[in-house]
């Protein structure tokens, strides 16, 4: 399987280099990656959600060394907040965070992250917005969920990702469905081992199948993180049998990925929220999506072999 070596070469400083050098890499990234600053991300804000789409916004960015490097990363969040503020989106445009980015992997990380993150979550609160934690491997999640419980006390929207593929999430979509959360599920994009994780895609898609289930017949707000078609049409199903109305539940799909698709069920009435990515730390975010997705790799070697 390619995945795995995709998600080995995210990490690699040499593979970083060849990748960012390649005379094709900039317009493949920019499928995925519209922008890398706030004024070149407001335009695509205010055209995906004029054809009544939903964003969440995602400033991009890998391995966090230092706490200076964290409060940027805070800063950069605020700054978002801040240019949102006039366009009054309210939640058509929420913010995912990987709490990696605020300083978790660093000592004493985990107050680090709580208190990096809070000041974005206060100020998405206050344009009328939300903050979606997200999910990365799994020696993080303990801290994550942590933090999530924490910033829920005063700020009950806060949302958080859960990941299929990880043996623990069943249980833990049943704790956060009987306490009302807003939860994305996906099905994952680490290279996890055998011990904590599925590894076959088909036994993965039945466990998101059986989690997606208890979340739509829970307390919370599920929103499910799929760009496949089979699992979008499970999704509506359930979605009836569970006699939820089409605004309380959502779709969310990457930008740049079935495009058509998030036109589509938007007209349908969903709520179809856009996953945007934005920043010049580009590099992990895109071996992922590749990672993810054999078409996304078909397509980034296409592109070489025709452009470079």
């Amino acid at each position: 399987m390619l995945g795995p070596v995709i998600l080995a070469a995210s990490r690699s400083d040499r593979m970083r280099r060849l990748v960012s050098a390649a005379p094709v890499t900039k317009p493949v990234v920019d499928r995925f990656i519209p922008g890398e600053t706030v004024d070149e991300i407001l335009p695509i804000i205010q055209d995906l959600t004029g054809k009544g789409l939903e964003l969440t916004m995602d400033v991009v960015g890998e391995d966090i060394t230092t706490p200076e490097q964290a409060e940027a990363a805070r800063d950069a969040y605020l700054e978002l907040i801040d240019r949102l503020k006039p366009l009054e989106l309210g939640t058509r445009a929420e913010m995912s965070v990987k709490l990696s980015m605020f300083g978790q992997a660093l000592d004493g990380g985990h107050e680090l992250a709580l208190k990096n993150v809070r000041p974005v979550v206060e100020a998405a609160a206050e344009i009328g917005t939300t903050v979606t934690l997200d999910a990365e491997d799994h020696t993080t999640l303990d801290s994550m969920f942590a933090i999530h419980d924490e910033l829920r006390q005063d700020f009950p929207q806060t949302g958080c990702v859960i990941q299929s593929y990880l043996f623990r999430t069943e249980a833990d979509a049943r704790r956060l469905a009987a306490n009302g959360s807003r939860v994305r599920l996906v099905k994952g994009a680490y290279k996890e081992p055998a011990e904590v994780a599925y590894q076959q895609k088909a036994e993965i898609d039945k466990a998101y199948v059986r989690i997606l289930r208890t979340l739509m017949e829970g307390d919370g707000y599920p929103m499910i993180g799929s760009h496949d078609p089979r699992l979008i049409a499970i999704a509506q199903e359930l979605a009836r049998r569970a006699g939820r109305k089409l605004d309380e539940y959502e779709f969310q799909m990457l930008y740049g990925i079935r495009g058509d698709e998030h036109l589509r069920l938007a007209a349908e009435g969903h709520r179809m929220r856009v996953y945007t990515a934005y920043g010049t730390d580009w590099y992990g975010y895109f071996m992922r999506r590749l990672a993810e997705k054999p078409a996304n790799l078909r397509f980034f070697a296409r592109s070489m072999v025709t452009k470079g």
